[in-house]
């Protein structure tokens, strides 16, 4: 079971997430799963977005792919990610490699617009 870790009530972050790990986030809680990996980051070892977002939708989660490349988060981004989290059903999971990133967007986005 991939580890996750709780920043607040209602936003966690992963490592490196598997389609078959959504059914098991679905039933830990999580109502909608954002993936901060960028396709192909990992190699032919990473599962894609494609892939990951219908296996989370099957399990019934909401999916967002949002992808950062590491230490070039972008304004554009931060503002994706707090458009992303003002609309998605929470407690929501973020990830990407080792979920830094991924708290990373996510204190970029709540700070000022």
């Amino acid at each position: 079971m991939p580890a996750t870790r709780s920043l607040n009530a209602s936003f966690s972050v992963a490592g490196q997430l598997q389609p078959g790990d959504m059914a098991d986030m679905a039933e830990r809680g999580f109502a909608c799963v954002i993936n901060n990996r960028p396709d192909g980051e990992g190699g032919s070892a990473q599962a894609l977005s494609r892939d990951i977002g219908q296996a989370a939708q099957a399990a019934g989660m909401h999916y967002v792919y949002l992808p950062v490349i590491s230490g070039a988060i972008t304004p554009e981004q931060v503002h994706a990610m707090r458009e992303a989290l003002n609309t998605a059903p929470a407690p929501v999971l973020a990830f990407c490699r080792s979920g830094a990133r991924s708290a990373q967007l996510y204190t970029l986005s709540q700070g000022p617009a």
